[in-house]
């Protein structure tokens, strides 16, 4: 059955029975009283072919609806049709949903109904030709019957259909906890609207509270419908359940204050956490605090928004080739005197992976060294051999596809494990392996990524598949991104989201950010947040976001101390590059910062790049970054400084790409995402009701920190910009070239002084770090330069 042509063969055949079946069984509700007179015979059922039946299906069908229908299940047999259509389509590539699952269905099915018509319907129907529950279900409702007596096996049957219901469908159990839940109206408490409240800014908060706003109609569309059921507006008739709570430290002094979400309780406590009997009181008024609620007519993207492409789901399998390929693998093994036991071939969407097991004796060494030797037999682009694979004895050779084959951005999304996944905080669907599975990965638990690649080999699309898949899994209130685009044009698609999953800093003017300084703004604002919610946790008594976020959903946390549902934020910097040669350390110090303490409290970075040099990817980028995406390179060792492996050299370009976690090496060919299905992405969701703001970053003040026209030195001290500074700067910029010694002897200055400006100009990152007796390396041209100045003189 794994050969394409006997599936194909099987599954025709079978779709054409199950037709013929269908038309038998419906022929029989109207012809088996005048055929069951030609087909029994001694009261025996017999299937003679000489007779004339009635049947639309001969005498052949009339028989078999009589064997199913009457001698079998009754009116349930018909399931067995479904059965039958869910294996011919399957063996027709066309999956409806799992084999094993269609069966149980089938077979409870089949059973609980032949039971139930048996027991329902055949005593008021004595007379008719028909069993309706055959005599199978006949004979079972009879013994149940009788021992069970007419009640008992009412309730048997209830009970049965409702246990299977609440196994086999998921909607089943919320709507039997919704049924029985304890339902009391909340109590009415009019009151004056209060500082805090969701009808009156907070005292000193400027922009207001954080609300929601009505989406913008749009008369030509509507909006298709999402994935999951829409959540249910709260009773009270709020349109928002509050984003936070506002710090309302200054009405600790009144009698009763605002929860979050609008509703009044009383201050009877000043702790951060609430007390036992008043969490018991707001849980039984208000339940527990569901983020959601926000905007409760927000609708997760439909998959109609993404394109769809022919065999989407199944890679395209050229045997020919495959068997070309075998043999010249053998063949060339042979010719260097190394012999195969066997090979076997695991196709993908653009990699075939061929598994040889050599016979025994055969030194893995050798067969590595014949990389070249087996490229140039095989006429390929490029070949990785693993030897050997992990967990397996068996040594693989990928070889990419004469045919390469799209993986569609909706074949994982639509996927069950995408759809079915509901473990991982920030699930990211990259892509699909060289078994054509679909490959997962929680961010959260990366928990930063490094995306590096050659121009054109992916590196974007990779990001957008990564957006993409947390716009189709999270709800504005649970997510916030920070997109950090210097070449202005990758990101701006996403502008449009600004209300919806868009954080920024309140005097943002662009919220995609593009310029260096508010790039250095903004990182520093990354910290501050990062701080303020390490001491939410710090006072909450809790670890990390997640212990957190469960605290304040069950309303343990008082958000009158300033507790509030911290969303997941997620900084994407692409071409990050650029930054650190125009800000060097002033870039690179707070991304150090924030890779190194954000996972905790739910802050996670990507940072790409197309120049993966030992400059731009530094040591402590590295150290804090264990995620890695590498596309395409150049050379091996632009490899090594991504993954600390090669093999980034040897992929085949157009979304293949390499992806490292815990020391593991996986091939994926990453999903493509097309700019016109971005766009009708960001236009549905932008559509929807949204925020009144996007989501505020505390402000970042640069005197806090010295200013502009100082820096911190390694020992904490504030230093002065030295007057010779700039001149130093074009000096070294215009010579290419930098050393204290050159400094002393063109600006005349003493060693002391010299090696200070060399000092400041390594941290403004115009040069690099000292290599010995070597000039340092200058980072800059005088354009970039020119940036660095203007800021300077700005400050």
């Amino acid at each position: 059955m794994k050969e394409e042509r006997t599936r194909v063969t099987c599954g025709v055949l079978l779709l054409c029975f199950t037709v013929y079946l269908l038309f038998a069984f419906v022929s029989y509700l109207f012809t088996g009283a005048a055929d069951q007179s030609l087909l029994y015979v001694d009261e025996h059922l017999q299937w003679d072919g000489q007779i004339v039946a009635f049947n639309w299906t001969g005498v052949h069908g009339a028989y078999l609806a009589e064997l199913f229908i009457n001698n079998g299940f009754g009116l349930a047999s018909f399931l067995l049709l479904f059965f039958l259509s869910v294996l011919s389509l399957s063996l027709l590539d066309r999956k409806i949903m799992p084999l094993w699952k269609a069966f149980i269905y089938t077979s409870f099915g089949m059973l609980w109904f032949s039971i139930a018509l048996a027991f329902s319907v055949q005593p008021f129907l004595k007379n008719s030709f028909l069993y309706f529950g055959g005599k199978e279900g006949d004979a079972v409702c009879g013994w149940l019957c009788t021992n069970f007596g007419g009640w008992g096996t009412f309730i048997i049957l209830f009970v049965t259909a409702l246990v299977f219901s609440i196994f086999a469908f998921d909607c089943v159990l919320p709507y039997l906890k919704n049924l029985f839940a304890k339902r009391e109206p909340a109590p009415v408490v009019e009151s004056e609207p209060l500082q805090g409240s969701v009808e009156e800014p907070v005292v000193g908060q400027e922009d207001g509270p954080y609300l929601a706003e009505e989406p913008v109609e749009n008369p030509e569309t509507e909006p298709e419908e999402p994935f999951e059921p829409e959540i249910p507006e709260e009773d009270d008739g709020n349109e928002t359940n509050g984003y936070d709570g506002g710090d309302s430290d200054d009405n600790a002094g009144e009698n009763i204050e605002t929860i979050d979400d609008g509703f009044i309780i009383e201050n009877t406590s000043s702790d951060d956490t609430l007390s036992e009997e008043e969490r018991k009181r707001i849980l039984d008024e208000q339940g527990e605090y569901n983020p959601r609620l926000d905007l409760p007519r927000y609708k997760l993207p439909p998959l109609s928004l993404l394109k769809t492409y022919p065999n989407e789901n199944v890679p395209i399998i050229n045997n020919d080739e495959q068997i070309a390929n075998k043999d010249r693998i053998k063949n060339t093994l042979q010719n260097y005197g190394i012999e195969i036991d066997t090979v076997k071939a695991t196709v993908g969407p653009t990699i075939t992976l061929y598994e040889i097991v050599p016979k025994p004796g055969v030194r893995i060494s050798k067969i590595r060294s014949l990389e070249n030797d087996i490229m140039l037999s095989l006429s390929a682009m490029g070949i990785r051999i693993i030897a050997p694979i992990p967990g397996k004895g068996t040594i693989g050779i990928e070889v990419p596809n004469e045919k390469p084959q799209i993986v569609s951005m909706h074949s994982v999304i639509a996927s069950k494990r995408f759809q079915e996944e509901n473990k991982y905080a920030l699930p990211v669907a990259l892509g699909r392996t060289i078994t054509n599975d679909v490959f997962m990965f929680d961010l959260a638990k990366s928990p930063h990524l490094l995306v590096a690649g050659a121009t054109g080999q992916g590196k974007s699309v990779g990001l957008n598949a990564i957006i993409t898949s947390l716009l189709y899994k999270k709800h504005p209130a649970e997510l916030k991104f920070v997109l950090v685009d210097p070449k202005m044009v990758e990101f701006s698609i996403y502008a449009a989201l600004e209300k919806h999953f868009m954080a920024s800093m309140p005097d943002s003017e662009n919220i995609i950010i593009t310029d260096s300084s508010k790039v250095i703004s903004t990182l520093n604002s990354l910290v501050i947040e990062m701080e303020d919610r390490y001491k939410l946790l710090m006072s909450a008594k809790c670890r990390n976001i997640v212990e957190y976020n469960e605290k304040f959903i069950t309303r343990r946390l008082n958000p009158n101390k300033g507790h509030r549902f911290l969303p997941y934020i997620v900084i994407v910097i692409d071409e990050f590059g650029d930054f650190i040669m125009v800000a060097g350390k002033e870039v690179e110090t707070p991304i150090a910062r924030i890779t190194q303490k954000a996972r905790a409290v739910g802050m996670h970075m990507i940072l790409a790049t197309q120049r993966p040099s030992v400059n731009i990817i530094t040591g402590v980028i590295k150290a804090n970054v264990p995620g890695r995406i590498a596309f395409k390179v150049a050379s091996q060792i632009d490899s090594r400084t991504i993954l600390d492996a090669s093999g980034a050299n040897q992929l085949v370009g157009k979304g293949d790409l390499l992806y490292l976690q815990n020391s593991d090496l996986v091939r994926v060919q990453c999903a493509f995402v097309d700019t016109p299905e971005v766009e009708a992405l960001v236009e549905y969701v932008s559509n929807q009701q949204s925020y009144s703001m996007p989501y505020q970053l505390p402000e970042y003040k640069q005197e806090e920190n010295g200013g502009a026209d100082a820096f911190e030195s390694g020992d904490g001290n504030l230093m002065r910009f030295d007057a010779k500074l700039e001149e130093a700067a074009r000096i070294v910029v215009q010579q290419g070239r930098a050393s204290t010694s050159y400094l002393q002897q063109i600006l005349e200055l003493g060693f002391n002084r010299a090696a200070r400006v060399m000092s400041q100009l390594e941290r403004l990152g115009v040069v690099g770090p000292a290599e010995g007796s070597k000039p340092r390396k200058v980072l800059v041209d005088e354009m970039g330069l020119e940036d660095i100045l203007l800021r300077i003189k700005q400050s």
